[in-house]
């Protein structure tokens, strides 16, 4: 049988233990997420105010922070400056793979984004055209992967090209500039290119692509589990006002990128 004082000492741990719980389940004052052009959801997002409205009543504030790729965003959650990172699916695989402590949560599309592009004017017309050739990559990226994927599949390899490892929209630049051959692009920028400068996307392969995925650092999940719930609530709405109001969606990314 428990003894007086053994059983005050377990009730004084008890409660010790629980008012440890309340307090790492107290709602966070502010949450950050990421917007990217490569996430229109997220543009639909900032532009409502939706999540604003939801999260007021618990006297959340809501900052935004953008991301120019996967990599960047899987960098802000890895060193805690975002609550929530978009980036393609096997980016967060690798992220993973190497120690970023991040959930994915949710899937916000199945796109064609990536594609390998180059200009008229290399004689590049196919991934063998690549060997020996100057090839403009974001490392960590899905871009960066179809890249090798589509070298693996057409019996090349990393070390048969040259890789220059640029953010996306200095890849775009470095190819327009003539310093590199091929670029491994990812759109809206690389739809700028093809419409407005006519550059041929000369390999693609939509099954290649990874889907667009929401992560949370897993120790914000797991301290807060139904704004977790709550945020993703409000995500799933504006995947579906994206569906309902495509016409909408696609001037909202155009003024938002500048394109």
């Amino acid at each position: 049988m428990l003894t007086r004082r053994l059983a005050l000492a377990l009730g004084l741990l008890l409660a010790a233990a629980g008012g440890g719980s309340r307090a790492a389940l107290a709602a966070p004052e502010r949450i950050t997420l990421d917007w990217a052009y490569y996430n229109p959801v997220s543009l639909v997002l900032k532009q409502q105010g939706w999540l604003e409205e939801a999260l007021k009543p618990d006297g959340i504030e809501v900052r935004w922070v953008q991301s120019l790729g996967s990599n960047k965003a899987l960098e802000f959650l890895n060193a805690g400056s975002l609550d929530f990172g978009s980036t393609a699916g096997a980016a967060a695989l690798l992220g993973k793979i190497n120690g970023n402590p991040i959930r994915t949560v949710w899937v916000y599309s199945q796109p064609e984004w990536t594609a390998l592009v180059t200009r008229p004017d290399t004689g590049i017309a196919k991934v063998e055209d690549l060997k020996g050739k100057r090839v403009a990559a974001t490392k960590g990226t899905d871009p960066y992967i179809f890249l090798l994927r589509a070298l693996e599949a057409h019996g090349l390899a990393q070390r048969d090209i040259s890789l220059v490892l640029l953010q996306h929209d200095q890849g775009r630049l470095a190819l327009e500039r003539g310093d590199v051959d091929a670029w491994a692009g990812l759109d809206p920028i690389m739809a700028d290119v093809e419409i407005a400068k006519g550059y041929p996307l000369f390999y693609r392969d939509p099954a290649a692509n990874s889907f667009g995925v929401l992560n949370v650092r897993e120790a914000f999940a797991a301290a807060n589990p139904a704004l977790v719930q709550k945020v993703l609530r409000v995500y799933e709405r504006g995947r579906q006002w994206a569906l309902a109001n495509p016409q909408a969606l696609v001037e909202l990314l155009s003024t938002s990128a500048k394109l």
